[in-house]
């Protein structure tokens, strides 16, 4: 996994945590009121950050191809018996790795295992540690 000491760790820019941290609640409210997450992001009454409406829609516009992403790096484990915020955190992350190259992996990695500490269970962060470690592995060859 990569954290903050690692070498060559890149944090993430300014605003983009809270953007992610957005995009996986709206991803997450979305699932548990059986909503859209635009029309949720529509409804909000001050302006989303852009990246927020990014990860939102690139979520959105390719859920069945990471949903599949997800269920083949999660050996063992469906997406219904994966806990809802595990499953709103790597669903962003998995957008991340296979649709905005330029964001780091280590980036990718470690943003969505801060969130799944912050949000999740007790064995939230391992396990979305372990399918976004074998997700990149597969999504980006190039060791980015």
């Amino acid at each position: 996994m990569a954290n903050s000491y690692s070498p060559g760790f890149v944090p993430s820019e300014p605003g983009r945590h809270e953007a992610r941290e957005r995009a996986v609640a709206l991803g997450y409210e979305a699932e548990q009121r059986d909503l859209d997450a635009a029309g949720i992001l529509d409804d909000q009454i001050l302006d989303p950050d852009p990246y927020t409406v990014a990860l939102v829609a690139g979520v959105g516009e390719h859920l069945e191809e990471i949903d599949t992403t997800i269920e083949r790096f999660a050996r063992g484990w469906t997406l219904e018996r994966m806990a809802a915020m595990d499953r709103a955190v790597l669903r962003v992350a998995i957008f991340e790795l296979a649709h905005r190259e330029d964001i780091p992996t280590p980036v990718v990695i470690d943003e969505a295992v801060e969130l799944a500490k912050r949000y999740g269970t007790d064995d939230s962060s391992r396990f979305v540690n372990g399918v976004l470690d074998s997700a990149a592995n597969a999504l980006r060859s190039t060791g980015s």
